[in-house]
């Protein structure tokens, strides 16, 4: 790996402000964002991210590469889950099998939006249409893992219709947040867009590094409790990103050009839900445990994808 990527990355302020939240934890501070304000800044993240790649977009002349983008997403959506489901159930019980398999078909929008600061400071173009990408990986993995869920568990007694998982899983507040700026970003003009930069744009870092604040202290309160679930859903949370990311990042090239695209495909290929999938899981699998899928994709995966994923993605896009 290029040492200069790896330095730029865990010299990113963001990045320190995550490990400051780490050792706030483990120093036992009372430091702590208000849980309001938290939802606040992870709203506008979504926002702002959606609302460029809407007008990255309509800049952008529709092509191959984006047609290939987005199906590549879905069918990478469809297919995760289910070979981390049989996996899982080596080691698990179907519902909790289900909600890790989905977590990590699933995606990430820190994970990305934290990516897209890291190309900007590679200097590294990436299109607008992957944040379409993103957003239409949440909701096939959720549908999947309810499927396999349904169709291994035999208690079906207390099945809840997949039509109101799926409207769920469309309808949850970030999912729609990202897919609505995108379609808002979309329509305005670049003179119009011009208006608001100073929101959509000045100040994102700044937040950025407020949230990965919060993200760090969140992950500190969790992994302690989790390492002493055993040593499979740690390697787990390490092995399966690492597969997925290099695999996309690898094949990818057959049909992307772009650098930065192909770098998003493999973070995104890589990265693990911990919003999006627990929302709609305490509906869909109510006896699947939270306190093992969550810190899996936000104690483990998150920290490893943010801090030597990134670069490590990033050169294997750059040499293969």
């Amino acid at each position: 790996m290029d040492l200069h990527l790896l330095i730029d990355n865990l010299t990113n302020p963001a990045l320190l402000f995550f490990f400051l939240g780490i050792i706030a934890v483990r120093l036992k501070s009372d430091l702590e964002i208000p849980e309001s304000s938290s939802k606040f800044i992870s709203l506008y993240l979504l926002l702002s991210i959606g609302f460029k790649g809407g007008q990255e977009l309509s800049h952008s002349e529709l092509n191959g590469e984006i047609f290939w983008s987005l199906g590549f997403g879905v069918l990478l959506a469809l297919l995760v889950p289910v070979y981390t489901f049989f996996i899982l159930r080596q080691k698990y019980n179907v519902s909790d099998s289900g909600a890790i398999a989905a977590s990590y078909g699933s995606v990430s929008a820190v994970t990305f939006v934290t990516a897209l600061t890291f190309l900007e400071i590679e200097q590294i173009q990436f299109g607008g249409h992957m944040v379409a990408v993103m957003a239409i990986m949440e909701a096939p993995s959720i549908m999947v893992g309810v499927l396999l869920m349904s169709i291994m568990n035999k208690n079906t007694e207390d099945a809840i219709p997949l039509k109101k998982i799926l409207k769920h899983a469309l309808t949850n507040g970030s999912v729609l947040l990202i897919i609505g700026s995108l379609v808002v970003g979309f329509l305005a003009s670049e003179q119009q867009a011009e208006g608001i930069k100073p929101f959509t744009t000045d100040i994102f870092k700044g937040f950025l590094a407020v949230f990965l604040l919060d993200m760090g202290i969140t992950s500190g309160k969790k992994i302690s409790s989790f390492l002493k679930k055993g040593w499979f859903a740690t390697v787990f949370s390490l092995v399966i990103p690492l597969i997925n990311g290099i695999a996309v990042a690898i094949i990818s090239t057959m049909f992307i050009e772009s650098i930065g695209n192909r770098f998003l495909l493999a973070i995104l290929a890589a990265s693990a839900s911990y919003i999006a999938v627990p929302a709609a899981m305490r509906l869909a699998a109510p006896k699947a445990n939270p306190g093992l899928y969550v810190p899996m994709a936000l104690a483990v995966t998150f920290p490893f994808n943010i801090t030597l994923g990134l670069p490590l993605y990033l050169y294997i896009v750059q040499i293969v």
